[in-house]
């Protein structure tokens, strides 16, 4: 019994000090060295599958904001990108209801962000509740917000247009609702905690840049990254050093080759195969070509595509622009022609 007594001792003793230099490495770990922890928060705006978060994440990444980690107990829900794809978009929650039912406080605990990006409303809209109840409602998680981390840094989004088929007044709601939020947020930010509006309406179009009225397609995505992106660096500062190169810098580049699939008088169908011919991975990419004979384009897939005359431009889509070295993807069109048939010489870009 006294051996056991005495090893159980040593076990307690031991503990101690484990403890006590967790503890003194804690405090003395540099105040840099952990990331930043930013929450996306909404509904499936935000969350299902959210592709801007994707290319947000990407668009911080390229530009040397590496020390960032997206939080939330949810995982990446879709969106077939490389990226940090925690978040807290919950499909069809409203506001006012995560406000009610005390729902924020626990995600906090969980994940602990430094910083919350929050476009969010849309549903309450829909269901016709006032500006000043969502409103009500972001204040009590705005201060569940500074409960948890008294330094958090807020950023609350105009939500963008709204036309759904089933409602005709949630545009001029939406409108309402956003013509609200600025005064609220000068009333409710302060020094210590403050409240950023990033405008995610102005420009945003239902009828090209949403696939129903309500959720972003891939051109929406691409918007709302653009919006949140200077309004979150805001917040980070100057991005993190490049480090020294002390071997190999890696290159990133990207080649097109195009291929004729099928022809027939008067049309067309190509197939364009974008690899990385880099060391690196990449992002996103850009295919260019101009068309030698006339030709003009009539669809694109897995691409989205502009055209000035002769000269075509396709871009990724949000689910394939991320390319590991090595590794490639296809688009495909098609287009008409007359006379003369020249295959196009695309080349490409990364950025």
């Amino acid at each position: 019994m006294r051996r056991r007594n005495a090893f159980r001792a040593m076990l307690a003793a031991l503990a101690g000090v484990a403890m006590f230099m967790a503890m003194t490495f804690a405090v003395s770990a540099p105040a840099g060295a952990a990331a930043t922890r930013i929450m996306p928060l909404g509904d499936s705006i935000t969350g299902s599958p959210g592709c801007w978060r994707a290319l947000l994440w990407g668009k911080l990444q390229n530009s040397g904001y590496t020390g960032i980690d997206f939080v939330g107990t949810l995982p990446p829900q879709g969106c077939s990108v490389v990226h940090d794809g925690d978040n807290e978009g919950h499909g069809g929650y409203l506001a006012t209801d995560v406000a009610d039912r005390n729902l924020l406080p626990g995600w906090l605990e969980a994940t602990r962000p430094d910083i919350v990006m929050m476009h969010f409303g849309t549903n309450d809209v829909w269901s016709d509740i006032a500006p000043v109840t969502i409103l009500d409602a972001f204040t009590k998680l705005v201060g569940q917000m500074r409960a948890a981390n008294p330094d958090m840094k807020i950023l609350v989004a105009k939500i963008i247009p709204m036309n759904p088929s089933t409602c005709a007044e949630c545009g001029q709601r939406a409108v309402n609702f956003n013509n609200a939020i600025p005064a609220w947020a000068a009333a409710t930010s302060t020094a210590r905690s403050p409240i950023v509006v990033v405008d995610q309406w102005t420009g945003f179009d239902t009828a090209t840049d949403t696939y129903d009225g309500v959720h972003p397609n891939a051109a929406g995505d691409r918007k709302m990254s653009d919006r949140w992106y200077p309004a979150l660096t805001g917040l980070l500062g100057d991005p993190d050093p490049i480090p020294t190169a002390t071997s190999t810098i890696p290159v990133s580049a990207c080649s097109a080759t195009f291929r004729n699939t099928n022809q027939w008088a008067g049309g067309f169908q190509g197939e364009v195969t974008v690899r990385n011919t880099g060391t690196t991975a990449i992002r996103s990419w850009t295919v260019r070509w101009t068309f030698a004979d006339g030709q003009r384009i009539t669809q694109v897939w897995n691409g989205e595509p502009s055209a000035s005359g002769s000269a075509v431009t396709v871009r990724n889509l949000s689910w394939n622009g991320s390319l590991a070295a090595g590794a490639s993807t296809t688009f495909g069109f098609l287009a008409s022609w007359n006379g003369v048939n020249t295959a196009p010489v695309p080349t490409c870009s990364t950025a």
